[in-house]
């Protein structure tokens, strides 16, 4: 209900508690001025993003007077910049939005300067502009409208009732492929602003009190989110940078740890074996004398021999014989180079299931075939790929695979073997290309409705006794 919809007074006395419902601020207690003209709210960490014929502005909030673990950020398009002079007589810039009021059910548009309030009593201030023709004003009085709670910051309602808003998201990739351009069309087309960082170019500033992360000579913005999408050819440095965001506080779709551990063939197998997850008999060995062993230890040929570094395809050999397997090992061996035995999953007949997950669903699966004559089944050698439905064994196996690296995202490739379904590999640069072209499915889309979900303030636990309804 809007204030002139109703027709009814508001009695303000010089303190009131009001909701910012477009900010996603429920509750806060705000000082009436009538000596200032304009309104304020606390906040920091202010930074413009977006289109600069259309620019928003992010900041952060503290909405609870010395509770700065209850964090929000919030974002809204820029209406103005105007200098304002404090009750001080200091004079400030500062960036003007407009946002919706709520008082007792009666909500109207007011415009807002936003200022770092953090040694301010009041978290927010009314400014005459603010107080229309419907309120009185009884300055020997406060809290004349029903009192509201900092308690709201603890339960379920502050993520439940958080608007919907433009969100500031990094893609951090070194390549304009399909899947950065449909990550930056999709985050756009829902309001938000994507940029697309070369990782190799960050670099980051490791210190106790602000760590950053810089960008061709400047401090980079605070994104609400991370999308890594890290070449195989710099993982170790781009986990790094991943690491850094982690260390600032940005939700990152994949963790550094995640990312590291799926790229590490050895260790992503020894992974999957501690979680008991089916994949095919694997065998790893540094010694030369061990060959007769390793191809022991895997079963009878063919088998694969595979380079702990290989990537869509490449350094993957099958050999039809032992003495073939034999004399593949010893040249990889002869080249330094580090790599496993697996058996060849013969009832595959060069076809696998690769399975699209996001935040703990698999919300697309393909089945790829290799080109004529080649047993791989990668999309970038001539590969095929159709949509297919996988059995609920094969989405247990995905979920669990996925959870034991830790991803938000991946794509699980897998195998139909007789004795049930192996793991080949958990990816966690999957490309959206194919599975969008063979599923149908707006991949990218739902990748941003997890992101958007995630980002929503979570409630925060309550410290000691809780906050009494009003400050004094």
């Amino acid at each position: 209900m809007s204030l002139d919809k109703s027709g009814s007074i508001l009695s303000f006395g010089w303190e009131e508690w009001v909701a910012l419902p477009q900010l996603g601020l429920p509750a806060i207690q705000a000082k009436v001025d009538t000596g200032a003209k304009t309104s304020a709210l606390h906040a920091y960490d202010i930074e413009v993003f977006g289109a600069s014929a259309k620019p928003k502005v992010r900041f952060m909030v503290h909405p609870v007077p010395g509770r700065e673990d209850i964090v929000f950020a919030c974002s809204a398009e820029i209406k103005d910049r105007r200098d304002v002079t404090s009750s001080n007589g200091e004079s400030e810039n500062r960036y003007v939005i407009e946002t919706n009021l709520l008082v007792n059910g009666h909500r109207w548009p007011i415009e807002i300067t936003l200022s770092n309030r953090a040694t301010m009593s009041n978290r927010m201030l009314l400014g005459r502009q603010a107080l229309k023709d419907h309120i009185s004003i009884v300055a020997t009085e406060r809290f004349l409208q029903p009192e509201l709670s900092y308690d709201v910051y603890h339960s379920k309602r502050v993520r439940e009732t958080a608007p919907e808003r433009a969100l500031r998201v990094a893609v951090l990739s070194r390549e304009d492929n399909y899947s950065t351009r449909r990550l930056v069309e999709e985050g756009e087309k829902r309001g938000h602003v994507v940029e697309v960082i070369d990782t190799t170019r960050c670099y980051m500033a490791l210190n106790a009190l602000a760590p950053e992360v810089h960008y061709d000579g400047k401090r980079l913005a605070r994104y609400d989110a991370v999308i890594p999408r890290i070449g195989a050819s710099i993982t170790s440095y781009g986990t790094a940078v991943v690491r850094q965001f982690e260390t600032i506080g940005t939700f990152c779709v994949n963790s550094s740890q995640g990312i590291t551990a799926s790229r590490d063939k050895l260790h992503a197998h020894q992974l999957m074996a501690r979680h008991k997850i089916g994949m095919p008999n694997t065998a790893f060995a540094a010694s030369p004398k061990d060959t007769n062993s390793i191809v022991g230890l895997v079963g009878t040929a063919p088998l694969i021999v595979k380079l702990l570094e290989s990537t869509q395809g490449k350094g993957v050999v099958l050999a039809e014989t032992k003495k073939a397997a034999e004399s593949v090992i010893d040249a990889f061996r002869g080249l330094k180079a580090n790599f496993l035995v697996q058996n060849f999953v013969k009832e595959a007949a060069g076809e696998d299931i690769r399975c699209f997950v996001i935040g703990g669903k698999v919300v697309a699966s393909m089945r790829r075939t290799g080109a004529e004559g080649d047993f791989r089944s990668n999309l970038h050698r001539g590969g095929t790929a159709e949509a297919v439905r996988i059995s609920k064994a094969e989405r247990d196996v995905v979920l669990r695979a996925t959870k034991a690296f830790g991803l938000h995202m991946a794509g699980v490739d897998l195998l139909r073997a007789s004795d049930g379904p192996k793991v080949l590999e958990v990816n966690s640069s999957p490309g959206l290309e194919g599975i969008e072209g063979a599923s149908g499915k707006n991949i990218a889309g739902t990748l941003y409705e997890m992101i958007e979900a995630r980002v929503r303030p979570a409630p925060v636990r309550k410290r000691g006794k809780a906050a009494g309804k009003s400050a004094g």
